[in-house]
């Protein structure tokens, strides 16, 4: 059991998690939060409220043993409800097992619980409203103001995370000193957050076990179950242009424009011109930095290494991901916490940018592709080859949300499947003609065998 103390500046849920998991392990460990204990304080807006919850983040909520506490927080969601516009609802399921569905959660109702489960442990500790204003790499200090008591002072550590989210004061000393770059790439479009309240005895007036999508090609509306019977609903529209939100200027134009685009769901919100307008507008962006750890006694995880937008579900997931990834190579490493760092970065840095990438390319899926024939038949193909060689073929959705093979070769696996799945449709619109035994040459042909993580 090592008691070297750690320090942890963040604790949202990537900084919980892993304060969970070095705590158990025995380490000693402190952790630094901007915020007020959301336990004790209605977490802030301008943050979705809403998380997907899948294998990744499952096998490390399992490996902190934090999984039966948060299980009762989770809602599954089997597969996408479309919401075409002037068409009939049509349900796109995700997997084809029953255990392949993804998990609506609250944001703060699950950090609430990893708080708490870290505190338990004994050997973390919470230090809420203080935060990180520099970070001083050679000395191996922190400065921390307290913003209840406007106290400021220099906090000495021995190994330095930063899971402190995508404005990281961490990661500006480390890929400073480090000579790496990083930089936020916004995308040019915008959310905003509204509520389908729940019906009559909380029951629910949609779906309930479905992620709905109203895709509208270029923008499109999202929601997701809550407990209560409630939908999160969140708008991803261009910032500028037509249409834009720089265009929903009033609540007339808002409410025009739901009723025109979204008809079904602008009737299941009341108020909705008074709400766009006081639920803030929250921006897009992906972080890409090519310096995560100083010295092996600094390291950067989650959303202060690699936030992505999130139209693939997995930034909390990846960030959930990392914590299980050091864990294991720091046992790999017999506790050596430089050679651990190091490795870290090495194997982590190429799987952000493939997830980022990745969830770029869900976003135009999401809006565009799910409607299109061709996208259907390829997933629909998908699948059957997924059922005839269970073993090689895995569609890249699947591989992503329901596997833990890494990443960066989900993307180039996904790559490849992707043009055998052209190959063998090829101009035809319907699957009937498929050659079995050229899908069975060109699987074992191009597909190199499978890893895990």
């Amino acid at each position: 059991m090592k008691q070297m103390g750690i320090t942890i500046v963040g604790g949202g849920l990537v900084g919980a998690l892993l304060a969970t998991m070095l705590g158990r392990r025995g380490y000693k460990v402190t952790v630094f939060e901007k915020r007020p204990d959301m336990r004790r304080n209605k977490m802030s807006a301008g943050r979705s409220i809403n998380l997907a919850l899948a294998k990744r983040g499952i096998a490390a909520l399992k490996q902190a043993e934090l999984f039966d506490d948060v299980e009762s927080l989770l809602t599954p969601m089997a597969g996408r409800m479309l919401h075409p516009l002037g068409q009939d609802l049509e349900f796109s399921p995700y997997g084809q097992r029953p255990h392949e569905v993804i998990y609506s959660v609250s944001r703060g109702f699950l950090n609430e619980r990893m708080l708490t489960a870290a505190e338990d442990s004994d050997n973390v500790r919470f230090h809420f409203n203080c935060e990180c204003t520099a970070v001083d790499l050679e000395n191996q200090t922190v400065t921390l103001k307290n913003h209840s008591t406007g106290d400021t002072w220099e906090h000495r550590y021995k190994v330095l995370i930063g899971t402190d989210g995508a404005n990281s004061e961490v990661r500006d000393a480390v890929v400073a000193r480090g000579g790496g770059t990083w930089r936020t790439d916004w995308l040019d479009h915008d959310y905003k957050e509204l509520t389908i309240p729940a019906g009559p005895k909380a029951t629910y007036l949609i779906e309930e076990n479905a992620l709905h999508i109203w895709p509208r090609h270029g923008y499109m509306l999202i929601a997701l179950p809550n407990l209560d019977g409630s939908f999160t609903v969140t708008l991803f529209l261009q910032k500028n242009g037509t249409p834009s939100f720089e265009h929903l200027t009033d609540r007339q134009t808002v409410e025009q424009f739901f009723s025109e685009q979204f008809p079904d769901a602008a009737e299941l919100i009341p108020n909705l011109g008074d709400d766009f307008f006081e639920n803030p507008t929250g921006v897009l962006g992906t972080v890409r930095c090519t310096k995560w750890t100083d010295g092996g006694v600094a390291c950067l995880l989650g959303d202060a290494a690699h936030a992505i937008v999130p139209f693939h579900g997995q930034g909390m997931n990846a960030g959930f991901e990392d914590c299980s990834v050091l864990m294991h190579l720091l046992e790999e490493h017999d506790l050596d916490w430089p050679s651990t760092l190091l490795e870290f970065e090495r194997l982590r840095r190429p799987n952000a940018d493939a997830i980022a990438d990745m969830a770029l390319e869900n976003y135009v899926t999401m809006r565009d592709s799910v409607l299109d024939p061709r996208f259907q038949l390829k997933k629909q193909l998908g699948f059957q080859l997924e059922q005839k060689f269970p073993t090689q073929f895995i569609p890249r959705y699947s591989m992503v949300t329901f596997h833990t093979i890494p990443y960066a070769e989900t993307l180039h696996r996904g790559q490849l499947q992707d043009k055998i799945l052209e190959e063998l449709i090829g101009a035809h619109d319907d699957l009937n003609h498929i050659d079995w035994s050229l899908a069975s040459s060109l699987i074992a042909d191009r597909l190199p065998k499978l890893t895990t993580l």
